[in-house]
């Protein structure tokens, strides 16, 4: 028999998201262990980046912060002050101590706690009893607010170095303690957090995996793809200075000339796309590398099945659903190895690992799996049972499922 369960709530900066679409894959996990979850946004996304039917489904179902109401905001104030005054007091003091120094901070702080009473109200009116955040950012200062304000317990969800770096690392420890418990999805991230928590906390650590959705992935197209003439190296990520692709295409130009029918395909976009597209102006490579754009999730994961190797050359990664995903589609992997990443990747095993920013290590790497696709073939095969084993959504969200106490 099931027992009544928490009604949890999820509150993220922007959801839905195309680079995050695992935290909605996380929540309709958790819904079918039982989950009672409402969802809330700080920010509504723009219509561009709404494109799968299952975002869609999430964009109706979501409340959203911002752009807020002038009359909702300021209502929810005058409720909040005349119904708990002291709580009203201390969870600004709360807000005000709870930022990084200067002016600019201090009124990000104000509308930060303008924000979380808003939120607050929303979470009374719902009767949620947990408040879940993922990623220790403006979007989790929100909700630390909120949850202080009503007496509720809150946790959140850890991804990368970057939530342990200034300034949010410098805002995490206090979060931490006001945390029921603390999810890492990767050992390392994990041991960047105690870095600069004090031991007392560190119980409240747990490893809690991303996943996907394996009943949701395109069939593959290898036999399609070994009658091509040209062949792809596909690399997925936001066009931005932490992901180098400019050294991938520095790696790829370093042997361009050896394998004349291979191309690159970048898929995603950002802040860099128009310095990669110089250089590859720049290196002769303008009939060699395409630019996708940003695509629709299954259209992504198409281009993934279709390609014949998937590289990722980040200067610094949490655990990249993206290597999951084209690791579950059986499309060999080549990644640098930072952060979590040997957790998933075990090299010569499951793919290929290149250290950091050693772009004649990574055009080794390349240049062999296009010489060997019998050793791309045996890491995808293994690779694919590792996806099975630890990171299938089902799986991958049991852990949480017990931290939220769901009993079936």
């Amino acid at each position: 028999m099931m027992e009544r369960q928490l009604r949890t709530g999820y509150l993220t900066s922007q959801y839905p998201a195309p680079s995050h679409t695992f935290i909605r894959r996380e929540i309709l996990a958790l819904r079918r262990h039982g989950a009672d979850i409402n969802t809330y946004s700080v920010r509504r996304p723009i219509n561009a980046e709404v494109m799968a039917a299952d975002d869609q489904a999430a964009l109706e179902e979501t409340g959203y912060i911002l752009p807020p109401s002038p009359m909702a905001l300021v209502s929810a104030q005058i409720r909040a002050v005349i119904s708990q005054p002291l709580n009203y007091i201390r969870t600004l003091r709360l807000a005000l101590r709870h930022r990084a120094p200067g002016f600019r901070s201090f009124i990000w702080a104000l509308f930060h706690f303008l924000e979380a009473i808003l939120l607050a109200s929303w979470l009374k009116r719902d009767r949620i009893e947990h408040l879940h955040n993922h990623f220790a950012n403006s979007g989790a200062t929100v909700g630390l607010l909120a949850t202080h304000f009503l007496g509720i317990d809150w946790s959140l969800t850890l991804h990368g170095i970057s939530e342990t770096d200034y300034p949010a690392g410098l805002l995490l420890p206090e979060k931490i303690t006001h945390a029921k418990f603390v999810c890492c999805v990767s050992n390392f991230g994990r041991a960047q957090a105690m870095r600069i928590t004090p031991p007392a906390e560190w119980g409240k650590f747990q490893i809690v995996r991303c996943g996907i959705d394996l009943s949701s992935l395109p069939q593959t197209q290898a036999e399609v793809a070994a009658r091509r003439a040209t062949r792809t190296i596909i690399c997925v990520g936001r066009l931005s200075p932490e992901k180098a692709q400019a050294g991938l295409l520095t790696a790829f130009q370093s042997i361009a000339e050896q394998h004349p029918g291979w191309q690159v395909q970048l898929v995603g976009d950002g802040p860099d796309r128009a310095s990669l597209e110089a250089l590859v102006r720049q290196v002769g490579l303008t009939d060699r590398v395409t630019f996708s754009g940003r695509l629709a999730e299954q259209a992504t994961l198409a281009a993934i099945a279709n390609a014949d190797m998937l590289v990722l050359p980040s200067f610094m990664e949490g655990l990249p659903v993206v290597l999951m995903e084209a690791m579950a589609l059986g499309t060999p992997v080549i990644s640098s190895c930072v952060a979590g990443i040997p957790e998933l990747v075990r090299d010569e095993h499951t793919g290929l690992l290149f250290p950091a920013s050693d772009w004649g290590k990574l055009a080794q790497a390349i240049d062999r799996l296009i010489r060997d696709p019998e050793l791309g073939q045996k890491m995808a095969e293994a690779g694919k049972r590792r996806i099975d084993e630890e990171f299938n959504i089902d799986e991958a969200v049991a852990p949480l499922a017990r931290l939220f106490g769901i009993k079936a």
